[in-house]
This record gives structure tokens, sequence and C-alpha cells, in this order.
């Protein structure tokens, strides 16, 4: 079973190069099963309900999330309407939406998508290490292919989750820095990782936004109004395949693309 995992898709420009190269890409590599990072996708905070829905029109399976997942207030409701959107699981159980995602493959392969936060460098939230311990616990056992997206600031922390989740996890694929990393390994227990899948966006800017608008904030200490950056368009995310009657990662590898 192969997987294809698309890093952090930022605005406009972010959606645009998904649509461009998604369909050769899948054809290309097979991938039974497609999930995107969308919570950059509209302007590069938060998602809509009508970009969530443009994105599962691409061919996108699942939309993972992360710490700006609550941005737009219209997406509340929807994340209850619409099961292929997940928010971190880890976040408390009143907020609207769910962390887990199951379904079956159209060649009758069933799998489940978990969307985690980290906790070092972010908003304190419930932990996830003992929430991943938790879900795990309680997926149907049958469901052997796993895979986790942790959104997270710190690579250690990103590493550390590998490491906990080693054998029990099909793949563990961080998120969030927006830059893609040269660490994409199998760990000893069979689970697929890399620190950072990178951003889907522009990459003339610092980690998507306008470049003039963060060099003013450093050098001044004053910044303007936050705008996603428009050039040097990049898609960037992962492979990963499967052997489905175990679970256990047989391959990864870095996917990219620009115009």
């Amino acid at each position: 079973m192969n997987i294809l995992f698309i890093g952090d898709i930022f605005a406009s420009v972010g959606r645009s190069i998904v649509a461009e190269h998604l369909p050769a890409l899948v054809a290309e590599h097979q991938v039974d099963v497609v999930i995107a990072n969308g919570e950059n996708s509209a302007g590069g905070f938060g998602i809509t309900p009508l970009i969530a829905e443009e994105l599962l029109a691409l061919g996108i399976d699942v939309i993972t999330g992360g710490n700006h997942s609550f941005d737009k207030r219209e997406i509340y409701d929807y994340f209850d309407r619409q099961p292929r959107i997940l928010r971190p699981a880890n976040y408390p159980d009143p907020l609207p939406g769910k962390g887990v995602f199951s379904a079956v493959t159209k060649s009758g392969i069933p799998y489940a998508v978990v969307n985690l936060q980290g906790r070092a460098a972010m908003t304190s939230i419930d932990c996830p290490f003992r929430k991943a311990d938790e879900l795990t616990a309680s997926l149907d056992p049958a469901i052997k292919v796993r895979f986790f997206d942790f959104h997270a600031e710190l690579t250690s922390e990103k590493v550390a989750m590998g490491w906990h989740l080693n054998g029990r996890a099909s793949a563990l694929i961080g998120t969030h820095t927006h830059v893609p990393t040269a660490d994409s390994r199998i760990l000893s227990g069979g689970t697929a990782f890399q620190s950072d899948a990178g951003m889907t966006g522009p990459y003339h800017s610092v980690i998507g936004v306008d470049k003039d608008i963060i060099l003013r904030r450093f050098l001044t200490g004053i910044g303007g109004r936050m705008e996603a950056a428009k050039e040097g368009v990049e898609l960037h995310g992962v492979l990963v395949s499967v052997d489905e009657s175990t679970g256990k990662a047989r391959t990864i590898q870095r996917i990219a693309a620009n115009r």
C-alpha cells in the first residue's frame, strides 16, 4: 500500500501546485491514499469549509491540521460534518472535530490517520504521548496501516514521538516548521519517520510569509500584517510504502515538485 503525504499546504499558491501535480504523482507512484496537512491553506492561516472541499475534490483523502486549525470561525461546525478533516486529537474534548479518521481504500485495505500536536514551544494542550497511547490502544486491531501526522515545533519532540510509536505506527511524519528535513528512515520496529515533510507553497519567503514583512519585523521589532508570498512555489511531501498485512513500512522517500 502506498501513502502520499503532502506537507503543510500554504495559501492559494500551495493549493494550486497540488492541483497541478497531484494526478501525476498518484499515477506515477500508484498511490492508494493521499493525506495532506491543510491548516495553512487559507491565506497561510487556518482553513475554511470551501477550501477543505476544494482540497478533497482534488483527490486528497484526509486533511490534517495543527495549531492553526481553529483560526477560521466558519470551520468549527464543519469539523463535525466532514470527518475527513482532522484537528489534533490532543486538543481538549469539548472542541469540535476529531483527531482520528479510519476508512478502507478502494482495494479494500483498512487504514487510520491520526493527527497530534506537540507541546514544546507550543500551546499547552493535552499530552500527545499519552494521547498516542490511548489512540493506538483504541484502534481496531484489524487496522494495520496507521499513519500519524505530528504537528510540532521541536525536532527533538518529533524524534521522541517517532521512537515512542516505533512498531505501533506505520509512519510518523512531522509537520509545522515548513522546512523539509533529510532524516527520512524506517525505525527498528518498522515505523517510517521524517522530522518534517516541508511546506507546499512559496519558498521565496520566510516559511511562507512575504519575506520583506518578516525582515522588517526582525530589523525594527515592528511588523505589518502577515501576507503569504507568491514566488518559488514548490510541493513537498513523503511517499511511504506499507505492508498492509503487518502495518510495517517497507520504504520511505521524499517527494518534491515545482513549476
